[in-house]
């Protein structure tokens, strides 16, 4: 979710009091980590994994990233850290300016950051208002987000697609790059074309992205990011787009994602992925 209602409880009292930022050096086993976690990461040159690592590493000690009920590991550092930078890859010289914290739940949340409860369906949400600056993530569905690389959905890069989103001072779905390449109303006409499309039932985007423009952009963003071949094959206007805006050839990404082709594919369609959006020899 893109907003925060203003509830100032014990998750803000943690995040205004720990105003320090541990520093870290890269890890060798780090490397490993990514290369196992990461697909993003595992299909970058040998440089291009050099410079992922230091503005990753960068990232990590620039930006606090806390817990209360857990002690944070290396895992959810650099998992955040990767959520952070695969938006913004293109973007060599990015610094995220509006976040100052990122805090990790054990579990999905409600709007009063608690667990457990009937209402505790929210995985990510940013802040504007008192909580301006500030990240929520449950920490099981940021690791979920990486292990699974075929589902459309990561809910790290979903929440950071909000940042890029609100560095114009807007969380509205057009984010000041974007105003390079694609006019507001051209823009903003397209994406309630798309959203109508989920509405009506003939959209393979989840459902979720039809909330608003700005979830649009972001959950379009995780299909760009997790399955950008089958977006670029059932949504082919929507994959120029946002190729303009983020300037990655993420179709790298696909290489490394093995499908058999007798397996049910992954869109959701309910036919074999040979029969659906397996691309032809």
């Amino acid at each position: 979710m893109s907003f925060f209602k203003n509830t100032l409880n014990q998750i803000s009292a943690w995040f205004i009091t720990k105003p320090t930022i541990d520093r870290f050096s890269w890890q060798s086993e780090w490397s490993d980590f990514l290369l196992k976690h990461v697909v993003f990461y595992r299909v970058l040159s040998d440089v291009d994994k050099k410079t992922f690592e230091q503005r990753c590493l960068l990232f990590m000690n620039t930006t606090r990233i806390e817990a209360g009920a857990f002690e944070v590991s290396d895992a959810d550092r650099l998992l955040v850290g990767s959520s952070a930078i695969i938006p913004v890859w293109g973007f060599s010289d990015w610094h995220y300016f509006n976040l100052e914290a990122v805090f990790l739940l054990p579990a999905p949340f409600n709007d009063k950051f608690e667990c457990g409860q009937e209402d505790s369906l929210i995985s990510g949400m940013v802040g504007t208002g008192p909580m301006a600056g500030k990240m929520a993530l449950s920490r099981p569905d940021l690791h979920y987000g990486f292990e699974n690389s075929r589902d459309k959905r990561n809910v790290g890069i979903h929440e950071f697609v909000h940042m890029v989103d609100m560095a114009d001072g807007r969380c509205d779905g057009l984010p000041e790059h974007l105003h390079k390449f694609e006019p507001a109303e051209q823009w903003f006409s397209f994406v309630e074309h798309k959203i109508n499309e989920i509405d009506d039932g003939k959209s393979n985007i989840d459902d979720y992205g039809a909330t608003n423009r700005q979830e649009f952009f972001a959950v379009a963003s995780e299909y760009f990011f997790e399955r950008p071949q089958m977006l670029q094959k059932k949504h082919p206007k929507l994959f120029a787009a946002l190729t303009k805006f983020y300037q990655q050839n993420v179709l790298e990404i696909t290489k490394d994602v093995k499908i058999r082709s007798k397996a049910p594919c992954p869109c959701g369609s309910g036919k074999r992925y040979k029969r659906c959006c397996m691309p032809s020899s």
